[in-house]
């Protein structure tokens, strides 16, 4: 354990620059992530965390969401790795190329870490309004019902937040596709 945070952090400073470190308050949150990254079933298991679905990382803003699902992959096996995307450059990119990027983003075989739900605006395209993260969630629920694909996702909002955004039929899939892991509310911005 202590081996594998010397690690990380080495290869957060490598990274981030070399004032990074990780917090006392947050290491259980870091146990979490790195237990479900190793495939630890028994600890998992311990921790309510299902090896079948991906993490929905809740925080406030600058706790560190982002780079916490980036370094953990280091100690991910290749065909589990996954592309971190913003979702507020999804909205942008369906604004230019239209629906084939909820295509693109749903319907992929591959991991995906959706970054900062919510965030993003619904945007149009040639005057039609789509909420295009909603919909990939949709697709992505999809693909991993049948397909056994797992999705992550960063937000800084609850679970309230994230109905009003995306309503409530993608709120009851998000339980099935996500262990929740979450940093307390009082959390500090790191960035400061």
């Amino acid at each position: 354990w202590k081996k594998t945070c010397q690690y990380l952090i080495y290869m957060g400073k490598i990274r981030y620059g070399q004032n990074f470190t990780f917090h006392k308050e947050d290491l259980k949150i870091i146990a979490s992530l790195i237990l479900y990254t190793i495939g630890d079933e028994e600890n998992c298991k311990q921790r309510n965390i299902d090896l079948n679905k991906g993490v929905l990382l809740i925080g406030p803003v600058g706790c560190g969401k982002t780079s916490l699902m980036t370094l953990v992959q280091e100690l991910a096996f290749p065909e589990q790795r996954y592309r971190i995307k913003p979702t507020r450059d999804i909205a942008f990119e369906f604004q230019k190329e239209g629906y084939d990027i909820i295509h693109r983003y749903g319907k992929s075989i591959n991991p995906i870490c959706l970054d900062d739900l919510g965030v993003e605006q619904n945007i149009k395209f040639y005057g039609n309004e789509c909420n295009t993260i909603a919909e990939i969630l949709l697709h992505r629920y999809e693909q991993l019902i049948h397909n056994k694909v797992i999705t992550h996702a960063t937000t800084n909002l609850n679970a309230n937040e994230l109905e009003q955004m995306y309503g409530n039929r993608v709120r009851s899939r998000l339980r099935e596709m996500f262990n929740l892991i979450s940093f307390p509310v009082s959390s500090e911005d790191k960035r400061k």
